[in-house]
């Protein structure tokens, strides 16, 4: 069992803290979230839940592409935590993230604060914070 923890370990960010595993963590999430956005609409629809109706699958892949973007910047990030640009870039897709959200919360109505938004929110708001407070200690 020891051995698997470490062959595990090898192919996880080597920075220091917990912030690369945790965008890695991230990513592989959103990974699994685009996958759902091509298969089913029932997720995307917890997200956009005040009007669920407006979900169809156009819109769906055009999320599950974009967050698997997301999720593409978001594990090159935390590989390469050191790199600046791509740290700024990773800081920015957390902010377009959470934009986005609150725009469809507040401005839009087609989400509301129930669990298909909190996830997103805590996330993208969450990792935002930390990324801002950490910068200078992975970026130098």
């Amino acid at each position: 069992m020891s051995s698997l923890l470490s062959l595990l370990q090898t192919y996880l960010p080597q920075a220091p803290g917990i912030l690369p595993k945790w965008l890695l963590f991230v990513s592989a999430i959103a990974i699994f979230n685009s996958i759902q956005n091509y298969t089913t609409l029932k997720l995307t629809q917890r997200v956009y839940s005040a009007r669920p109706q407006d979900v169809n699958w156009l819109s769906s892949r055009t999320f599950g592409t974009w967050t698997f973007l997301s999720a593409v910047v978001r594990a090159y990030t935390a590989y390469n935590i050191a790199n600046q640009q791509l740290y700024d870039v990773c800081m920015w897709s957390y902010v377009l993230a959470g934009a986005h959200f609150v725009t469809e919360w507040l401005v839009f109505g087609t989400a509301s604060l129930e669990a298909g938004l909190m996830g997103p929110l805590v996330v993208s708001s969450t990792s935002l914070v930390w990324m801002v407070t950490q910068r200078g200690f992975y970026t130098g």
